[in-house]
């Protein structure tokens, strides 16, 4: 990410990302919101990125993956939640018109 800005405000060459990082609260994982206005040449530009850590039931494991439970790497007992965790990663430019 900070790679990625900096490349986006060196083409610019007028415009800095501010950065907003932010938590989940009482739940685990968060991100950071980078957002450039007023360039010379992106009115505005976005890259964000989030990571979410949670648990699942079985059955969503199954349902989403061809393997199901055996990703895992352990046993799982009968109603055990699966830990797992998501990345989520975007970015959005609008060039001045």
């Amino acid at each position: 990410q900070d790679r990625i800005c900096a490349a986006i405000e060196e083409v610019d060459g007028k415009g800095k990302f501010d950065r907003d990082a932010y938590d989940r609260g009482a739940k685990p994982g968060g991100g950071v919101a980078r957002v450039l206005t007023n360039g010379n040449v992106f009115e505005k530009a976005g890259v964000n990125l989030s990571v979410v850590y949670s648990e699942m039931p079985q059955e969503a494991l199954k349902a989403a993956t061809e393997r199901g439970v055996d990703r895992v790497g352990v046993k799982l007992e009968p109603g055990q939640k699966v830990p797992f965790f998501a990345c989520g990663f975007s970015s959005v430019m609008h060039p001045k018109n």
